[in-house]
């Protein structure tokens, strides 16, 4: 069985928790168990969550869920891309798929409501094809002919 966690923001939470309900029932539908949920104040906390979740060994991948909403500062800008910088080092790291599903920056609330389907499907997805892809990988013969693993 495939495990995975979940780490989502509090913050805008109108908006993850929608986000939460459709990649846990996104990744059912993909037969993955979510493991372990973890939710955190906000998205820039998200990093520290994925990082203890990842060490885990019965955890083949994170979904990371949060929303950047824009204000009237470019604080978005920072949030998001610091915590989507971090979680692709944490994803080379640990050698285990981290799904980018935050909304933002640059979003307004109605385009985040609007993206959370989407968001939240699309991350659970890529974590779902990277752990059946890396497993792939593993089992490669250098010695062989040319493989291609999608």
């Amino acid at each position: 069985m495939t495990r995975i966690g979940i780490v989502v923001a509090e913050f805008n939470y109108d908006i993850t928790y929608l986000m939460l309900q459709k990649a846990i029932n996104h990744a059912k539908f993909l037969g993955l168990e979510v493991g372990v949920v973890v939710k955190v104040p906000g998205t820039y906390e998200i990093p520290v969550a994925v990082s203890k979740l990842l060490e885990k060994k019965d955890i083949d991948g994170v979904v990371a869920l949060g929303a950047v909403i824009k204000g009237a500062t470019k604080h978005d800008e920072l949030v998001a891309g610091q915590t989507a910088r971090k979680l692709m080092d944490l994803m080379v790291q640990y050698g285990k798929p981290v799904g980018l599903g935050l909304i933002g920056p640059g979003a307004s609330r109605m385009q985040a409501l609007e993206r959370v389907e989407d968001y939240a499907r699309r991350s659970v997805e890529a974590v779902a094809k990277m752990i059946n892809r890396l497993r792939r990988l593993e089992e490669v013969q250098p010695d062989r002919e040319a493989v291609f693993i999608e």
